[in-house]
């Protein structure tokens, strides 16, 4: 059965409603309905306010590196500390090394720009900030639904977004209602407001309904794969960052590295690879897993175990990129619109920042008695705010070094070190992207192969054991939530162009060629292994894959990430 035939079987659906729907319980969502409810109570005012969670708890999807600026943290609870917030490790050291296959050159302190100097930061898991989020929230009246994946959104007559509805539970790989079938419930607000992270689903089909990015340049991506171990005590130095470019990143390839030491001997470490590579043969999985073994990053780990792993794709965060954040109805939050400062391999701050702008905007448009409209103050804030101000510093970070390593270095080193000391806030000039991610790949004919070595199970390893160790977990009779706008492209394109990408992008080893009787090979979606990194999504050569929400609850369930 169809989704509209089992609704017309089984519906209608359940429908409640709200002022606000919030769809994501990342940093960007709470702080939306944390600050809309401080000001609603600082009013005297009354605001209903929900926020629905895929994951089985608030913080269990949740990865980043990471270090936080406290900044916008402080303007939602100028009390963070005395509340308990999990901000328990300051930053003690920076340190930038450029990376051969076998050394190091460490960058002089004085030489490093502003942006990896991270003083009054702190290295944090960010699912326990969100956790610890998650509780402020509720204990200002904010409902929260975990387990409730937003699947549809739903339209008022006139087009402005009405709400959004959950997934149907209990539904079978044959699309047929099961024993356990639920029907999912429809949340109907004045205002919705997606805060997916990068590459949201619903997000995206949102920016292409309203046009939301007519005009802009195209988001790109990278891809963050990271672990967390549990290292020798000798070898621990709490608040200590490390960063890390060049190997083995080839210098046409953007990428590069972290490892932070968190307290109790706690290590969290991860490779981004920027998704508009172009060699089809490149892994980013891979590419982490080798870095690991340089000598300079070795020595953290020897006599140490990995007790987490995860992936999960980030936007670049150009403010050229950043599409139109509003539309009848609602507006985009986070990640989901795109507000990463790529330079500081910062994003929770303007998380965090992005919905208090949007909550002060909800704020206006309740108190005046508004719905289903723009929410037009939201923009407007945004562009008077220190967080337009940051963004647009670093904003050709990222776009230097498509044009070379050393170009990237160079003009880095002009933008974020130089002009700053000359009283010069942001370049002057701006340069633009112009293809989407996945428009760089090119065929496999024209690229020499990488030969990745074998994982020794010690510091390097494979991509199912690295699965497991993320507790991913979905109900396997279930519809594949990766689906396919053709069958036959897997193989009659992207096999045979681009010698089967899918299969060493995904860092989770869901995509699969295996033989098949007879001679030829077929696509194999392991579609449980999937950690909801989204890369298929962003760079299939011919965008044929599409991520879609799963059942609610399932996905990976981090700890300590």
């Amino acid at each position: 059965m169809t989704p509209q035939q089992i609704l017309d079987t089984y519906g209608p659906r359940e429908a409640m409603e709200y002022d606000v729907v919030i769809v994501g319980a990342g940093p960007a969502g709470l702080a939306t309905a944390i600050h809309l409810k401080q000001l609603a109570a600082k009013a005297g005012r009354e605001v209903s306010v929900v926020v629905l969670e895929k994951g089985s708890e608030p913080g269990a999807h949740i990865l980043s590196g990471a270090i936080v600026d406290p900044k916008a943290l402080a303007e939602l609870f100028p009390d963070w500390a005395e509340r308990g917030a999990p901000l328990k490790q300051a930053v003690t050291r920076d340190e930038f090394l450029f990376l051969s296959e076998t050394g190091a050159r460490a960058t002089p302190h004085w030489l490093l720009p502003k942006c990896f100097h991270n003083h009054g930061n702190f290295v944090v898991s960010l699912g326990a900030l969100t956790r610890w989020l998650a509780q402020q929230a509720e204990s200002l009246g904010v409902e929260i639904f975990p387990g409730f994946a937003a699947a549809e959104v739903l339209y008022n007559d006139n087009g402005s977004v009405k709400g959004v509805a959950t997934g149907n539970m209990g539904v079978g790989k044959d699309h047929e209602p099961t024993g356990d079938f639920q029907l999912g419930m429809e949340l109907h607000a004045k205002y919705t407001v997606f805060a997916e992270g990068a590459r949201g689903s619903l997000g995206r089909q949102l920016i292409a309904r309203f046009k939301l990015d007519e005009g802009r340049d195209p988001q790109t991506y990278g891809l963050g794969v990271k672990e967390v171990w549990e290292i020798d005590p000798a070898r621990h130095q709490p608040g200590f960052v490390l960063h890390t470019a060049g190997w083995p990143m080839d210098a046409d390839t953007y990428g590069g590295a972290f490892l932070y030491h968190l307290d109790d001997n706690k290590v969290a470490l991860g490779f981004v690879t920027g998704l508009g590579y172009q060699n089809p043969y490149l892994s980013p999985f891979e590419e982490m897993q080798r870095w690991k073994t340089h000598p300079a990053i070795r020595a953290h780990l020897e006599g140490g175990k990995r007790i987490g792993y995860g992936a999960r794709a980030i936007n670049n965060g150009t403010p050229q990129a950043l599409p139109k954040t509003i539309f009848p109805g609602g507006a985009l939050v986070g990640c989901d619109a795109g507000y990463l400062n790529a330079a500081r391999i910062k994003g929770s701050h303007a998380a965090i920042k992005s919905g208090m702008l949007c909550a002060a905007a909800l704020d206006e448009a309740l108190a005046a008695g508004r719905s289903h409209d723009e929410l037009t103050a939201y923009p407007a804030l945004f562009e008077a705010s220190w967080l337009n101000d940051e963004l647009q510093q670093q904003r050709n970070f990222k776009l230097w070094f498509k044009k070379g390593k050393w170009v990237g270095n160079l003009m880095t080193g002009l933008e974020q070190w130089l002009l700053p000391k000359l009283g010069i806030a942001s370049p002057p000039w701006t340069l633009h992207a112009t293809k989407a991610d996945h428009e760089y790949l090119r065929p496999a004919a024209e690229c020499t192969p990488i030969a990745y070595p074998k994982p020794d199970g010690q510091i390097s390893f494979d991509r199912l054991s690295s699965v497991f160790v993320s507790n991913t977990n979905h109900e396997e009779n279930q519809p594949a939530h990766l689906t396919l706008k053709s069958a036959l492209v897997p193989v009659q394109v992207n096999l045979a162009r681009f010698a089967g990408p899918e299969s060493r992008y995904c860092p989770a080893g869901v995509y699969e060629f295996v033989p098949v009787d007879g001679g030829g090979e077929r696509l194999q979606i392991n579609a449980q292994n999937c950690v909801h990194c989204k890369t298929c999504d962003i760079k299939d050569p011919t965008q044929n894959i599409v991520w879609v929400a799963p059942e609610g609850g399932g996905g990976p369930n981090y700890s300590g990430m």
